[in-house]
Formats: C-alpha cells, sequence, structure tokens
C-alpha cells in the first residue's frame, strides 16, 4: 500500500472537505499576513499608497497579487466540491483533484509560487513573519494536504480517471448552461477543430461561413440585453460558450471578445440613440467589431495615448497611429480611444468613438479615405489578423462620440475591463483544454519501449496536473463571471482569473508539446499551433507584470 493511502485502500483522504476548509482557513490566514506585510512597505500613514515605494518593492507588490489568487483559488475549489457534495456528485476524480490543488497550492506557498519561470515568490519577499509562517506550516490540515495531496499515487490514480477524457464534472449548477455547453462542444468538434490548423498554417482569415454559424448560435450577443437585441444570458453563459470554441481554436473564441467589447461599451458609455443603432447590429452579427486602443509607444500606458481627434463641424478629424488591431480590416465598426483635448496629457483628455469603416480583405486591408495600413504578421493567435493602422484625417460623425460628451474616453473604458478579463480567462481555460486533450491523445497513440507514452508516470503524471490545474482556473473564472453577473465590483476577481488562466494555459501547452517530443516542433503538428496562441494569452487584455500589479492595488487599496 502506498504511504498516501488510507487504511481503506483509498487515495482519498478521510474528511476531505473538512480538511480542506481548515487548510484554506490558515492559507487566508496566512494571506492577511502576507497582506499586512505588504502594506507596510508600500503604504503611507495617511493610507494612501506611495507610488516609488509601489515601484521599489515591485516583486513583494506583485507577490502579493499571486500569494491571493493561489488563495482565491483555493476557496472557489472548495467552493466547488461543496457543490457537487450537496448535489451527491463528489465523486473519486473530483475528491482527488480538490486534494492534489489544495497539496500543490499548499506546498508552493510555503516553498515557491512560480510567477513565471525566472521568478519563484517566496514568503521571505513578502515580508511575512516567522511566526505566522511557523503557525500555517504546523496547522494539521496544512501538513496532511502538502505531504499527502499531490503525491506520485494521487497523480496516478487521477490518470486512471482521465485516461478517457473525462476531466471531472464542471458543477454548473444550470441545466441550461449545460445545454449551451453540449451544443457548442459539438459545433466545435464538427465545425473548427477539423480546419483550425490549416487556417493557422496558412495564416487565413477564420471563414465566413463560421462566423455566421456562430451569429445564427447567438454568440456575439450572448451578453447583450434582451431589449437590445441580445439573448442577456451573462457572463457564466459567455464563459462557457467562450471556453469551448477557444478549445478549437483561440482566433475563434476570440471573435466573441471583438464583441463583448465594443458592446460593453456602448451598452454602459453610449447614448440611448446609439444604443438603439449598434447593440442590435452587434449582437445579430450583421456588424464586426475591432478595438483600437493601442499606440506604437504606450502599450498600457494609455495615459499617453496621442492620436489626436479634432473637431471641425459636424465631424471628428481623426490624425495618428494605432498597433494590434486584431481583426481590424474585417471590421465594421472601430471603438476608437483619441485624445480629443491636447491640454489634457493624462486620461482627463481621452474620449472613445464609434468609427465606421468599410469591410476589408488582404488585398485591400482598409480601403477608407484618411485610413492606411498593413498586418502585422505574428507566430500565433492568427485568424483575425494584427493589423497597425495611421488616421490621417479619418472623419467621424459628431454623432458618434460615445455618450456625446468629451473627456468620458479612459473611464469608459475602465467599466469593460472587468468583462474583457473574464472573457480572456475562460479563452485561456479553452486553450488550457485543448492543450491537455492533444497531449492526451497523442500519448495514447505514440508507443514508445513497447508501450503507449501514457504508461510511464511522468507522462500520465503531467497530464494529472493539467486536469487539476485546467479546473482550479475554470472554477476561478466562473467564480468572477458570477460575480459580475450579480452586479457586484469583481475587478480583482477578474484580474485574478486571467492572471492565472494564462499562466497555466501556457504550461499546459509547453507540457503537452514535451510528450510530442521532437514532434511537438514539427509545424505539422497541432500542439505547435496551441503552443504559439497559447503564449499571448500573458500579455494582452494587461500583461502578467500589468495584471499582478492592479490586483495588488485593488487588494492594498480595498482593505481597512
Amino acid at each position: 500500500m502506498s504511504d498516501s493511502q488510507s487504511e481503506g485502500g483509498s487515495l482519498v483522504l478521510p474528511d476531505l472537505l473538512e480538511v480542506c476548509g481548515s487548510a484554506l482557513k490558515a492559507a487566508q490566514d496566512l494571506g492577511e499576513a502576507a497582506h499586512g506585510a505588504v502594506k507596510a512597505l508600500v503604504v503611507k500613514d495617511d493610507g494612501k499608497i506611495d507610488a516609488s515605494a509601489l515601484e521599489a518593492d515591485q516583486f513583494a507588490v506583485h507577490g502579493l497579487a499571486w500569494f491571493e489568487t493561489y488563495v482565491a483559488a483555493l476557496r472557489e475549489m472548495l467552493a466547488w466540491a461543496e457543490r457537487l457534495e450537496a448535489d451527491g456528485a463528489l465523486g473519486d476524480l473530483e475528491s482527488l483533484i480538490l486534494q492534489a490543488a489544495y497539496g500543490e497550492y499548499l506546498s508552493q506557498m510555503l516553498g515557491g509560487l512560480p510567477m513565471s519561470q525566472v521568478e519563484i515568490l517566496r514568503p521571505i519577499d513578502l515580508g511575512i513573519p516567522v511566526q505566522a509562517l511557523i503557525g500555517f506550516a504546523g496547522t494539521s490540515a496544512v501538513m496532511t494536504l502538502s505531504g499527502k495531496g499531490n503525491t506520485a499515487s494521487v497523480r496516478e490514480a487521477i490518470a486512471e480517471h482521465i485516461t478517457h477524457g473525462n476531466y471531472g464534472q464542471t458543477a454548473l449548477g444550470d441545466e441550461m448552461l449545460d445545454m449551451v455547453r453540449d451544443q457548442f462542444h459539438r459545433f466545435t468538434e464538427e465545425q473548427i477543430l477539423p480546419n483550425a490548423h490549416e487556417w493557422h498554417l496558412k495564416d487565413e482569415f477564420i471563414p465566413m461561413s463560421i462566423i455566421e454559424q456562430m451569429a445564427e448560435l447567438g454568440v456575439f450577443g450572448l451578453a447583450i440585453p434582451e431589449e437590445n437585441g441580445g439573448l442577456g444570458m451573462g457572463k457564466v453563459a459567455m464563459c462557457v460558450v467562450t471556453e469551448e470554441l477557444s478549445r478549437g481554436y483561440l482566433s475563434v473564441g476570440s471573435l466573441g471578445t471583438r464583441a463583448e467589447i465594443a458592446a460593453e461599451l456602448i451598452r454602459l458609455g453610449g447614448t440611448e440613440e446609439q444604443k438603439a443603432e449598434w447593440l442590435p447590429k452587434i449582437a445579430s452579427g450583421e456588424i464586426l467589431t475591432t478595438a483600437v486602443f493601442t499606440e506604437p509607444n504606450t502599450g498600457s500606458d494609455l495615459a499617453s495615448l496621442s492620436t489626436r481627434a479634432v473637431k471641425d463641424g459636424e465631424s471628428y478629424k481623426l490624425t495618428g497611429a494605432k498597433t494590434w488591431i486584431t481583426h481590424g480590416a474585417r471590421s465594421d465598426l472601430m471603438t476608437v480611444l483619441a485624445r480629443t483635448n491636447p491640454e489634457e496629457k493624462g486620461y482627463k483628455g481621452l474620449s472613445m468613438f464609434l468609427a465606421e469603416k468599410p469591410r476589408g480583405d488582404d488585398a485591400n486591408p482598409f480601403p477608407a479615405q484618411g485610413m492606411s495600413g498593413g498586418e502585422i504578421e505574428v507566430l500565433g493567435y492568427r485568424g483575425m489578423k494584427e493589423y497597425e493602422i495611421a488616421f490621417d484625417g479619418f472623419e467621424v460623425p459628431v454623432d458618434n462620440l460615445l455618450g456625446g460628451k468629451e473627456g468620458q474616453g479612459f473611464k469608459q473604458l475602465m467599466a469593460t475591463f472587468e468583462s474583457a478579463r473574464i472573457q480572456t480567462a475562460a479563452r485561456a481555460v479553452g486553450v488550457a483544454q485543448s492543450a491537455m486533450e492533444i497531449g492526451m491523445k497523442y500519448a495514447h497513440e505514440r508507443v514508445q519501449f513497447g508501450k503507449p507514452l501514457y504508461a510511464f508516470p511522468r507522462i500520465s503524471g503531467k497530464l494529472a496536473w493539467m486536469a487539476v490545474e485546467t479546473m482550479i482556473v475554470r472554477q476561478l473564472t466562473y467564480f468572477s463571471a458570477r460575480e459580475k453577473d450579480s452586479e457586484r465590483r469583481c475587478d480583482i476577481e477578474a484580474g485574478m482569473a486571467k492572471l492565472l488562466a494564462a499562466r497555466v494555459a501556457w504550461s499546459n501547452a509547453d507540457n503537452a508539446l514535451q510528450i510530442h517530443g521532437g514532434n511537438g516542433y514539427a509545424l505539422e503538428y497541432p500542439v505547435s499551433r496551441v503552443l504559439c496562441d497559447a503564449r499571448i494569452l500573458n500579455i494582452f487584455e494587461g500583461a502578467a507584470e500589468i495584471q499582478a500589479q492592479v490586483i495588488a492595488r485593488g487588494l492594498l487599496s480595498r482593505r481597512d
């Protein structure tokens, strides 16, 4: 009998939910200690954050974001298991996933948490008092789970459960959402997966026939209210759909992001006339949208945007350069962030515009007066294509100033960040799932030394941990979506989901390629595409470093 087995022979720890509950309380207490230690470094006596200290102690500040993300992940995993238990559906696989998650994350919180491949966060970096660490490490539940939660035997047991493609119940708790998942799972299996790699290798646009089918299925209007022509299903439904589509091809899942950003801007910041004009067209797929925010020298520093919008009679004339514009050529409507007040050098001088344009193609991407640009060739995330755009007197009607008032652009954009990051987390979950499934398929098919790769513990163990961590980020993402649907502020929660899910997507893809060995490096194998797609998730919608900064500032500002 393995050391990790109980006397009854089961690898599932006795009283698992109770043990995890005790360990979670200890983790939350340690998180409070970390928060207090970092706060002492960067918050002044008057309660305001010291910007210079925030930068000087950036490793600790970002570490706090990661540390608290782990605590939130453990909390949501326990909540997931408790929902299953209440429904009489907590099986051995789900129990093993739960204890492996707790075993690994608790151990990392004590010994070292990877913020990136070259940055390991340790408790000493956060300034956690020694007594708090001793108390945490000495907690019976923490000792039990860190010692027995994620052993080789546990991973082997998980591997046995998932070998036929059962990766654990998601516990959505809603038959309608289960039906939606099934519908989009079939669509992905039939329409996307057989073609995605060819689209990637040829660097082709996703066919309009696919987009038209997505429109018929309601993808672009999922979260748009019914009174505005959408389905009004909310953010959890959006996550379920996005996850399934991204499992097939990240760019297909990301088509919904274009609509999500534009619709949120208009729904939250537009005039009644703008809502009536644009939301039904976005929901139906009649028009395709793109976000035009980033500039060559600004990146995440939106306060430094220099593209100008000058009012001239009944229109604004836009002049300036934009870059990394996804689906820019084939879009019909651009949401453009530009500076209307040159005297205001920061956020206050920015305004948002709903800029119409004719749909372009490869031969002529921007057939519009006052507008030009070209494609940026990329490693992955193909299918919509990336562009740099130059505006030279491009005209936008005055009526297309979002909200009808200048200077509101940054505020309007900030209001959409929660939804955009939740949706990006869901995309990352889909990519993580895809990598796991591709790795699983190859591990069964590839025979070495007389048996399939999956028979070797270090291969099956990789896939077992992929299943655990994919479930972790799935539950964290669903939680942030439920918070949003309940109209509760969730900027921190959405950021945490995006931060961790992006790391897991990359980890899964990297390990799936490792399972392929040399074949994984060949373009003909889909895992090469998934690896390239996974890498962008840690960059767009807020690079991991920016995301950690935003989370930490929120944590330090939100608490007493």
